[in-house]
């Protein structure tokens, strides 16, 4: 069975993102602009959101976002759990990097390492969950001082991953990653990490790239942030 979608349904879906603080009203032509679609194209799918009850249109013509949206987001909140969508995307990373996959997210000035899954095999780093470590000059920390607190340690966003050896261990290097939720706000740094001879070879050859920025990019999109955000943030 393939995993193509329907063209239709994302592009329904694309409309309802253009909604944002702010902008929580627009037009049809506001629509079109924001999505680059066809106005004709955004008038037939806007009906059938409107249908279904995820938008309403105003006197005016305007839309805004529908009552469906609020009992949908009321059931996420009741069934969410982080660990629940971090785990088993650490667990996938390990498994196909063989090297120790993270979740560090900022704790009063520290970073915290709240989901960590080790590599079922192989000399490795490891850490429990739970450790707090201090923002220092580690690719993990760059991620969380840049995109968590706004430090300006680099004057444009830096080519993912970052990564770092030696930095504060001389055995150990790692590679961080940042991942956003709703309103495509940071959450945490994603993280692989493991002996230096092997991951600056890694590093050296780019092997280990594309999994870790496919994993934040799939994990920051099942934790609210939009497709659009994140297709210009990990891509290659």
């Amino acid at each position: 069975m393939g995993n193509d979608g329907v063209a239709a349904v994302e592009k329904a879906l694309s409309l309802l993102d253009c909604f944002k603080p702010g902008a929580e009203s627009q037009s049809l032509a506001m629509l079109a602009q924001t999505s680059g679609m066809h106005k004709t194209t955004v008038y037939r799918l806007m009906n059938s959101l409107e249908r279904m009850g995820y938008v309403v249109r105003s006197q005016a013509g305007n839309y805004s976002l529908g009552h469906r949206l609020l009992y949908l987001g009321k059931l996420f909140e009741q069934s969410f759990h982080l660990s629940s969508v971090v785990e088993p995307a650490l667990h996938a990373l390990a498994a196909l990097t063989k090297e120790s996959a993270s979740y560090y997210v900022h704790d009063n000035g520290r970073r915290l390492c709240l989901f960590r899954v080790e590599p079922s095999e192989g000399l490795r780093e490891t850490r429990l969950a739970g450790t707090t470590l201090p923002l220092d000059d580690t690719a993990i920390a760059q991620v969380i001082r840049y995109w968590g607190l706004g430090e300006p340690i680099y004057d444009k966003p830096p080519a993912l991953p970052l990564f770092t050896a030696g930095a504060r261990d001389v055995h150990t290097a790692a590679f961080a990653v940042p991942v956003f939720g709703a309103g495509d706000q940071f959450m945490a740094a994603l993280t692989l990490s493991g002996p230096a001879s092997r991951l600056n070879a890694a590093h050296a050859s780019g092997e280990l790239d594309r999994p870790q920025l496919d994993t934040a990019a799939d994990l920051s999109r099942k934790l609210g942030a939009s497709a659009g955000f994140c297709e210009n943030v990990y891509r290659s």
